[in-house]
């Protein structure tokens, strides 16, 4: 299938990102291949932003605006429910279902090469652009590793999607969809060569970047992260952020409190599968970007 041929919707949860809104329509009404549809879903907002989006809904038919009351759910649950909800509020199906953040922006041929992406491999389930922030008053690249996709940018082909739905309701959410895709047969990767901009640094939104890390460390206990592994991420990030060693505060805690554990056992053996000592020079290289990250 061309990509020319392939369609593609867009769903941004929203809470209180009345200074994003306006940035990410225009980089939206830009495109080379503008989308089908476009569903804000707000969870809640005490700003302006339901009202910049309502406006912007009138601006241009292919936006909708959604309302989701956010309930008592863990950190990243009231993001999956948004944007589930979104997902099901589309008319049409498209072939394409982006998850993106009201925080991002991106050059007009974006989503033209990331459907070709799509149609150049028909078992491509998930892909994102690169990640650029804003660093030192210049903009950066973030590099991940492995088979990782950005959650700030997140495509799903509508078929792999459906596969690895529902979402997880918790932080870690987007680690869980890859692997889910991934030991079902399809194929997850960041475009090294597409960028896009991400506004707000990682975790900044969380607050604290203590507490931020100490969730994520609950999150890699939840997914089956082995604990050698997580121990090597945490001293790699303290080079530059000492507050990452609360990742190891996180994961133990939620150990010695038994807290639940991702039940997708083909999911968590594709994850520990990626975390063994042979594949260990290779993420250490993709880490500094001096190796592309695969496609599996």
């Amino acid at each position: 299938m061309s990509a020319a041929r392939l369609s593609y919707a867009v769903v941004t949860p929203v809470r209180n990102e009345a200074a994003n809104l306006d940035r990410l329509a225009g980089a939206l009404a830009a495109q080379d291949a503008p989308p089908a549809a476009w569903i804000l879903v707000d969870t809640g907002s005490t700003d302006d932003t339901l009202e910049l989006a309502a406006a912007l809904a009138e601006r241009h038919p292919w936006i909708r605006v959604e309302s989701l009351a956010a309930g008592a759910l863990a950190r990243g649950g009231p993001v999956v429910e948004a944007f589930e909800h979104g997902y099901a509020a589309l008319a049409e199906q498209p072939d394409v279902v982006v998850k993106l953040d009201a925080d991002t922006s991106f050059a007009p041929d974006y989503f033209a090469r990331l459907l070709a992406a799509f149609a150049a491999d028909p078992a491509l389930g998930m892909a994102s652009g690169t990640c650029h922030e804003l660093e030192g008053g210049e903009w950066r690249e973030r590099h991940v590793t492995g088979t990782t996709v950005w959650g700030a940018s997140r495509a799903y082909r509508r078929t792999c999607l459906e596969q690895v739905l529902p979402l997880e309701r918790r932080m870690g959410w987007d680690g869980v969809d890859e692997f889910r895709a991934n030991a079902r047969g399809w194929r997850t990767r960041t475009l090294k060569d597409l960028p896009f901009r991400h506004h707000r640094r990682e975790g900044e939104r969380d607050g604290a970047a203590h507490r931020a890390r100490v969730a994520q460390g609950r999150a890699a206990r939840f997914l089956g992260y082995r604990p050698w592994y997580l121990a090597l991420r945490a001293l790699w990030h303290a080079r530059r952020e000492p507050a990452a060693l609360a990742m190891l505060w996180g994961y133990a805690a939620a150990a010695l409190a038994r807290e639940p554990r991702l039940q997708d056992e083909a999911a968590r053996g594709y994850l520990r599968g990626q975390q063994s000592l042979r594949l260990l020079p290779a993420r250490a290289a993709e880490a500094v970007g001096r190796r592309r990250s695969r496609a599996v």
